[in-house]
Parts: C-alpha cells; structure tokens; sequence
C-alpha cells in the first residue's frame, strides 16, 4: 500500500498561504460589484429623467469666468478647460499649503518643548486655539473680519511702496520670466545634478579619511559657479522684479492675492500646522532620553543635538501621522466654495448648475481628489523609506 508523503500540501482553500489573498480577491470582487450597482442604479435614474450620460459636455463653451487663475481662460472656453483652471487653483492652495503649514507646525512643535516659558507658553496658546475651532469658521473669520475689512482701493494701505492691502485683495511684488529663463533653468538643473554627485564623492572621502571634507559647502560652489556661466551668454537675470501700482482701480505689475484665495490659505496653515505641532512634539517625546544625555555628555549644544540627534530619529515617526495632515489639507481646500475661491469644487458646483450632468461631475472631483491624495501618499511613502534605518 502506498504511503502518503509528509509534505503532502492541503488543499488551496486552506492554505493559509492562499486564503489572504482569496479573501482580498473576493473583498475586491464585491466593490466592484456594489459600485457596479449603484453606477446602473444611477444611469437608470437619469434615463427616466430624460437625461443622458457622457462627458462631451467639456468640450461646450463655459459662459463663466474665473477670477483667481493661473492660466488664460475667459467665458467662452470650454468646460474643460474651467475643469483644468479649478484643478490647478487646488494645487496651489494644496502645495503653498503644505510647504507654509510644515515650516509653521515644526516651529510650533519644537517651541512646545522650550525652556523659554514665553515661547512655551504662547505655543500652547495657538495649538488650543485653533486646533479646536472648526476649519470652516476659521476661513469666515479670515475672510470677512480680515480681508474684506481692508479699506477700498483707493485708500488702500500702502508699506514701503511694495505691498498694498484692499478689500480687492494683498498686492505684493513678485518675478516675472525673461528670455533667458529658459536658459538659466537649464544650468541650474545641470548644476543640482552635478552638486548632488561632488556632494556624494565628498561625503564617501570624509567617511573613509575621518577627515571633513565640507560636502555641503563644495555641493553649494558648484551650482553657483554652474549658475554664473549662463551670465556670460546671456547678460540678463532669469527673473525681474514687477513692483505693483495702483492705475485706476486695479492694479498693475506684482501679484494679486485675492481675498478668497489669502483666506481660504491661512487658515488652511494655521488649523493644519496646529495638528502637524503635536505631531512633531510628540515625534521628539518618542525619542530616548538616553540619547540627549549622551549628546549633552559629548558637549553638543542643544541647537545641534536637536538638528543631529532628535529630528533624525523622531522624523521616523512623524512621517506617517504628517502624511495624514497633508491629505486632511488637500481635501479641506474644497471648503473655498464657502468664500468664492474657485478651486475644483467651486468650479465643479458652477459648471453642475449649467450641465445639471451631476455624476459626471461629481466622478471628476472624485478622481481628481483622488489621484492627489495617492500621489501625495507616493511621495510620502518614499520619503518615509529613505528615512528608515537599514538594518544589517
């Protein structure tokens, strides 16, 4: 009689190899299905409202402007290109609101473990006080009792000539591109590409010597030396200044930061970066006391064991609840429809009331909102493995 081998597997459906991914095919094939459900259930509804389905309504005329945009577009542009406007308006306020909300959440966050009582102390203040008041009347606050208090623009409130402040919005000096930007951009990449690889070779020397070898100083002299070169083809700066003037009603030159826009931006930084502060507080709460005491024994100043010991390791562990902040602010920014900010949403409520074709648009902000947040996660998530420890 034949004996059964020892490694005889079981059977698939108890594999406990194979069960895990079972489960998640079957999880997978039910979404699926239940937003099969509701697609047809919708689809069925507009049939029996004597409406149709389909997105050809992007290319028709919007016969709606846009204030606040970062490229062209007037009322006689199509709706996609009103799509595209409302979508690059989110980036904006997503990317200048990442980067201000990041800077003001470290400063924040690290002054909630000061020494200094006043730093302390009002660092405590800011945290309660905004991460306990609703966003959305954050953003009423900042609009009405902030910007549009400002006085007209004729008595506008003018510092040092430069900057205006006007219930028509912030007016602030900014660049604008010469014919050489082009040129210019392609030395500062070469530049960025070659200082990345001195600074590399630096660093492999100053391990293997033990002598320093000033990697950051030799990676910042070569792209200004990359950066001086384009001066001698071109004689021209890459950017020149545009200062704002007051002509009439309106402004010429600079760059106008309208009351929306500005409102809808600070309390975005302000609300997130009260979170991203307790986030960063607790990140260095994470770390070992053990290791300050050693830095503190080595005779390391408390500026230096901060920047080479503590942010090193407690990024580690802010990285992951600061990815969620980001996407909170990404998501957030559709709370511009309440102060006349056309972003994605704005733009998407508009072009609805026209079209009334409310799945189409509803599945376009879907999709963008989403196709955000996985890219943010990305670029997180890759950040977030650059900054683990390798093991051995």
């Amino acid at each position: 009689m034949k004996k059964l081998s020892s490694t005889t597997s079981p059977p698939f459906w108890r594999d406990k190899r194979v069960i895990p991914i079972l489960l998640q095919v079957l999880f997978a094939v039910l979404v699926v299905l239940l937003a099969a459900f509701f697609f047809f259930n919708a689809l069925g509804s507009l049939r029996q409202m004597g409406m149709s389905f389909g997105y050809d309504f992007l290319g028709k005329m919007a016969s709606f402007d846009i204030g606040d945009k970062l490229i062209e577009f007037s009322s006689t542009d199509t709706y996609g290109r009103a799509f595209l406007v409302g979508i690059l308006n989110t980036i904006k306020v997503a990317f200048i609101g990442i980067i201000l909300a990041t800077i003001l959440g470290f400063i924040v966050g690290i002054s909630r473990l000061s020494s200094n009582w006043l730093a302390r102390t009002v660092a405590t203040f800011y945290v309660e006080i905004f991460r306990n008041t609703p966003l959305l009347v954050q953003i009423f606050i900042w609009f009405y009792a902030v910007f549009l208090s400002f006085p007209t623009i004729e008595k506008s409130i003018n510092t040092l000539g430069l900057f205006y402040f006007s219930n028509r919005g912030t007016v602030i000096p900014w660049f604008d591109l010469t014919t050489s930007s082009v040129i210019w951009l392609i030395f500062l990449l070469i530049g960025l590409f070659l200082s990345f690889i001195i600074w590399k070779v630096r660093i492999k020397q100053q391990v293997e010597t033990g002598q320093r070898k000033y990697p950051s100083l030799w990676a910042f002299g070569s792209i200004v030396t990359w950066l001086i070169i384009p001066w001698f083809f071109t004689s021209q700066l890459p950017l020149q200044l545009s200062v704002p003037v007051i002509a009439g009603r309106g402004f010429e030159g600079g760059y106008t930061i309208g009351p929306g826009f500005g409102a809808l931006l600070v309390a975005l930084v302000m609300y997130t970066a009260s979170y991203i502060a307790e986030i960063v507080r607790g990140g260095i709460l994470a770390v070992s006391k053990g290791q300050v005491e050693a830095a503190k024994a080595l005779g390391l100043k408390s500026p230096t064991i901060l920047r080479l010991v503590i942010l090193p390791q407690a990024i580690r562990i802010i990285i992951p609840p600061l990815t969620s902040q980001y996407l909170n602010l990404i998501k957030n920014s559709s709370l511009a429809a309440a102060v006349a900010y056309q972003e994605l949403v704005g733009v998407g409520i508009t072009v609805l009331s026209q079209t009334g074709k409310s799945v189409e648009v509803i599945s376009i902000v879907i999709l963008v909102y989403l196709s955000m947040s996985l890219f943010t996660s990305l670029l997180m998530n890759i950040f977030n493995k650059y900054t683990q420890l390798v093991e051995r």
